[in-house]
């Protein structure tokens, strides 16, 4: 009696079908998670250039005025101080002076 292989057969042809229909569809499904990646680079891409690059000029623009103001503010509050100490030193010279007078 020989036994009938005939089953065993078809079902290793199914088995093979699938895995080759599944590989099939794991190539299918890496292109088109490239082509959606190539898709969403490019997006960004224009999106840098259209709104994040004239945005960033225009904050560095602020920055460089901010920079000047605060050296300008700085120079004066310097000038400010020296001025308020010379004029201490000053009168604590007249009160000194108008103390030794006494």
């Amino acid at each position: 009696m020989t036994p009938d292989l005939s089953t065993t057969n078809t079902f290793l042809g199914i088995m093979a079908a699938v895995s080759l229909i599944e590989g099939l569809a794991i190539v299918a499904l890496l292109a088109g998670g490239y082509l959606m990646y190539r898709r969403v680079m490019q997006t960004l891409r224009e999106i840098e250039a259209r709104h994040i690059g004239p945005t960033a000029v225009r904050v560095n623009a602020i920055l460089d005025d901010v920079r000047g103001v605060t050296s300008v503010v700085k120079g004066a509050a310097e000038t400010t101080d020296a001025g308020v100490r010379g004029g201490l030193a000053w009168l604590l010279r007249r009160v000194q002076s108008t103390g030794r007078a006494a």
